[in-house]
């Protein structure tokens, strides 16, 4: 069974998370964005074996930590869509106006696009390229548990900020409607920031893209 932790990281309190196979314990951690101390602490009283680091997108809150933690462990890094490379190489910058610790770039080891799969252990997770908060933004999905990682694209009862460099509106919605909707009304989605949803519930009453 695969199985997930979420450790809101940051001063920006994003959604860090662990994902692992409870019986061999190998791990991913996708969007460790910072506070390596606190996602590490929990790695070791799980008992995990954290052999891969996953990024929805190149913001700072979800890839800061990326580089220095793939460095000190010796971890590849999956994703994001190379349509990020831009955002990736402003870490320093970005970092500096927003009074993170420094932040590294970093080359991931496999850029992904709409299609691939991510392996952990016996487990496989579907890559959706879903742009429109960023040019490179990818969502995790596992049909396996019913649960997707979404990063910033969909939020409880919000959506992802479009007014960044490369962000669109009517490509983020397009995005929502023809790459989330079809995991199925009862998918569970862990977003970038705040509690978890279904897409079901969203497409109920979330005022950006309930249906009509």
């Amino acid at each position: 069974m695969l199985k997930y932790l979420t450790i809101p990281v940051t001063a920006f309190q994003q959604n860090c998370s662990l994902v692992w196979d409870d019986q061999s314990l190998q791990a991913a951690v996708i969007d460790p964005g910072g506070d390596l101390n606190l996602i590490l602490d929990a790695v070791a009283k799980l008992g995990l074996k954290l052999e891969q680091v996953w990024i929805t997108h190149g913001h700072l809150d979800h890839c800061s930590g990326a580089a220095d933690l793939s460095e000190q462990l010796g971890l590849p890094i999956m994703g994001p869509n190379k349509g990020d490379l831009f955002w990736i190489e402003g870490l320093p910058e970005a970092a500096m106006n927003y009074g993170f610790p420094p932040a590294r770039p970093f080359t991931p080891t496999r850029w992904l696009q709409d299609g691939d799969t991510v392996t952990l252990g016996a487990h496989t997770l579907n890559v959706r390229h879903c742009p429109g908060h960023t040019p490179g933004h990818v969502v995790f999905h596992s049909p396996e548990i019913s649960r997707a990682f979404v990063g910033d694209v969909l939020f409880a009862g919000s959506i992802g900020r479009t007014d960044f460099p490369q962000g669109d509106f009517d490509t983020l919605i397009d995005s929502i409607r023809t790459r989330l909707w079809p995991m199925g009304n009862d998918t569970v989605f862990i977003p970038g920031h705040g509690p978890e949803s279904t897409f079901g519930r969203e497409r109920r009453s979330n005022p950006y893209v309930r249906d009509l």
